[in-house]
């Protein structure tokens, strides 16, 4: 086996903040992207693409501070071909230790057609815009959106372009995920070859799931020559998702064997930034997903359980430990006390103050109290339920729901609102429909809800529900989440941050509402 020494190195770039953020809901605050920023940046993350400065008022100030803020990580923001987008985005990244413009545009057919370009003029526009980048900033990347659906002769010439007006590394995404692993590989091979000065640059790749190909086609283009991967932390990204970090990090580390290449990530911390981006996305990780999915590590049938208990690499081919989970599950109950909550929060990624332990150990105790055992998935719903309970606008102070097979069901409900009580009483189609027409009667909007889901944490009749639910209201969208023994206080709370997280949108006019679209390629 190659040491790390005689291993090429794999950059990553995370495009969570970015691509990640596109999936529908999966808006995050700004304060939600300065923390995944700066887990990113801790985890070995090479270069981060923090946003589209161009797209809001609010993106561009959240690609701005996380620039200001990075210690090591490259700092990237997206630009659409044109001197605005180019201008606003090196506005956003400039005070970055190590600022990087991404330009792109779209080559295919298919998007030469959207600005009604004829090849020469596309060209042309390639060139002038990448130049411009190039006079602001030295790390210049630039991507031929579609690229696996562009001509091959085409996508050479335009990629020679870019790298004679100055561009550092090419992307060739691919955009809706059509292509397949030996196609990849041997579009970045046919690049490397055909293409004057693609010695001097660093080829990335960027795959899309929608064939459920992403990790794959990615790993074929690092065997093709592509040194920088395009990623995301669970996979998240628009429609199916784009490649999972987590993915193409384990198997580069797993399977060293026959993949001779390396990367600076920081494994240990997997786990946590998996479950704080589930967390603020609203999105939750399926539970079969590959590395960081609840059954990952999870051994149900007996044959696999008797070669566990004799030797763990029967059946595993990497240990829980490597990816941050805690070899041991310590349970706790109503009689554990701080230094034991502490020592297991810590297990699981969260280092607490002792204001914040304290705040944490009375909900811990309140729910010790309703429940036997508290497991490690316990804990982490219910560091998430509590958040951003001491900035709410909107606080559910008491909810008595009556229900059965004799209706109406009913919701006996008083919320605080702008630190003022009001209470209410409503009837609904089941006691969720109840619960959440009182808050509506309580507090007026125009919100429509899209999702509402509900998942037991763990097993038992006494386990806490998570329940999540997706907002929309003028095009702003919010995700809220909460946990509890009881789903329908659960579903109240989580309607409720969902509220707040709109709010606190509202108020802040323009800052996180989209107001250019990267689509826009005009």
């Amino acid at each position: 086996m190659k040491t790390t020494t005689d291993k090429d190195r794999v950059v990553i770039f995370d495009t969570t903040l970015r691509d990640g953020e596109q999936s529908p809901g999966a808006t995050m605050t700004h304060e939600e992207k300065l923390e995944i920023a700066e887990l990113l940046d801790d985890m070995g993350v090479d270069i981060i693409e923090a946003g589209f400065p161009i797209a809001s008022e609010g993106d561009f100030k959240a690609v701005s501070e996380i620039a200001e803020r990075s210690k090591t990580a490259v700092i990237c923001g997206l630009a659409r071909a044109n001197f605005g987008d180019i201008d606003r985005c090196w506005d956003a990244v400039k005070n970055s230790e190590r600022p990087r413009i991404h330009t792109f545009i779209g080559t295919s057919p298919l998007h030469r057609a959207i600005p009604n370009l004829d090849k020469d003029q596309m060209a042309q526009k390639i060139h002038d815009t990448v130049t411009h980048a190039r006079n602001l900033c030295d790390n210049i990347q630039w991507s031929p959106m579609d690229a696996t659906r562009t001509e091959h002769d085409y996508l050479c010439r335009v990629v020679e372009i870019a790298i004679t007006a100055g561009a550092t590394t090419i992307n060739i995404p691919d955009t809706v995920g059509y292509t397949a692993p030996l196609e990849s590989a041997d579009l970045i091979k046919m690049l490397i070859e055909k293409v004057p000065g693609a010695d001097e640059v660093v080829f990335a790749t960027h795959c899309h799931n929608d064939l459920g190909m992403a990790t794959a086609n990615s790993l074929a283009a690092v065997e093709g020559g592509a040194r920088q991967i395009e990623c995301t932390i669970n996979g998240l990204g628009e429609r199916a998702g784009n490649t999972a970090l987590e993915e193409v990090v384990m198997a580069l580390k797993v399977r060293g064997d026959i993949m001779p290449f390396y990367t600076n990530i920081n494994t240990n911390k997997i786990m946590n930034i998996s479950r704080r981006v589930a967390s603020v996305s609203g999105f939750p990780v399926q539970f079969n997903k590959a590395i960081v999915g609840k059954n990952a590590f999870a051994h149900e049938s007996g044959i696999h359980q008797d070669g566990m208990l004799k030797n763990s690499e029967t059946f595993e081919i990497m240990r829980p430990e490597d990816v941050g989970l805690s070899a041991t599950n310590l349970v706790l109950g109503k009689h554990s006390g701080r230094a034991a909550l502490r020592s297991k929060l810590q297990e699981l990624g969260y280092n607490l103050a002792d204001n914040q332990l304290k705040d944490v150990f009375v909900r811990f105790k309140e729910l010790a109290d309703r429940k036997k055992e508290v497991y490690d998935e316990d804990l982490i719903a219910l560091m998430q339920a509590g958040e951003d309970a001491a900035n709410d606008h909107i606080v559910l102070n008491e909810l008595k729901v009556i229900c059965g097979t004799s209706g109406p069901q009913e919701a006996v409900m008083t919320l605080s609102i702008g630190g003022k009580e009001s209470s209410t009483t409503a009837t609904g189609d089941g006691p969720v429909d109840a619960t959440f027409n009182a808050v509506k009667s309580l507090y007026q909007h125009n919100a429509h809800l899209q999702l509402y889901q509900v998942h037991a944490v763990t097993e038992g009749t006494d386990a806490q529900a998570t329940v999540t639910v997706r907002m929309e209201e003028e095009g702003n969208i919010a995700t809220g989440q909460s946990a509890d023994t009881d789903t329908v206080v659960a579903s109240a709370k989580a309607y409720v941050n969902a509220l707040n997280r709109l709010f606190i949108r509202r108020g802040r006019t323009g800052q996180n509402k989209r107001e250019v679209n990267w689509k826009d390629v005009s």
